[in-house]
């Protein structure tokens, strides 16, 4: 493991290579899974708050589950994640451009219809976060679906942490993601 302020990090997430494919996987990672995207406790007002707004992004499959679940459920852990269509296919905010599936809250954002990127889990894929009291820790969830994004990670020489600096900068702030690469850097 890897010490950086108060997280730690599987050294995966800096040795290994990643970059998502869309063209190859098709975003297949919001639509499988046995339950919805996680979602933080800080992010259930948001998703209640911006969910007008993101409304005429939807297809109506999603609109139908999401104003027939709410914004956001808990899952069979307790957790509490996305709606998902007919209870575990795709995300409730999930829409098709192209064949291949984004997220509908990322495209009311970028049209800058809200000012709220999306879940923080879904922006950090394939980072999953356990949260303790007094730490993170940061482990790369390796899924078959996204083998194509090894695949294209290891053409690119893009390891993991350097595909996601956006996201683990929004997580973390500037500071603690330059302090990560000041500590893989003496690795």
């Amino acid at each position: 493991m890897i010490e950086v302020g108060n997280v730690l990090l599987h050294e995966d997430v800096v040795k290994e290579n990643f970059v998502c494919n869309l063209n190859k996987c098709k975003g297949a990672c919001c639509l499988e899974g046995d339950s919805g995207a996680p979602l933080n406790a800080d992010e259930l007002d948001i998703l209640k708050e911006i969910y007008p707004k993101v409304k005429p992004y939807l297809t109506a499959k999603g609109i139908k589950t999401i104003e027939q679940d709410g914004v956001y459920v808990t899952d069979f852990e307790g957790d509490y994640t996305t709606p998902c269509v007919d209870t575990n296919k795709e995300c409730a905010y999930v829409i098709w451009e192209n064949g291949i599936t984004k997220c509908g809250i990322e495209k009311a954002y970028e049209e800058g219809a809200v000012s709220w990127k999306k879940p923080i889990s879904c922006h950090l894929y394939p980072i999953r976060i356990t949260s303790y009291p007094e730490f993170d820790v940061l482990n790369y969830d390796r899924w078959n679906i996204c083998s194509p994004a090894c695949s294209f990670g290891d053409e690119l020489k893009v390891r993991v942490h350097e595909f996601l600096k956006d996201p683990l900068i929004r997580k973390y702030g500037a500071d603690w993601y330059k302090e990560l690469e000041d500590t893989v850097a003496g690795i």
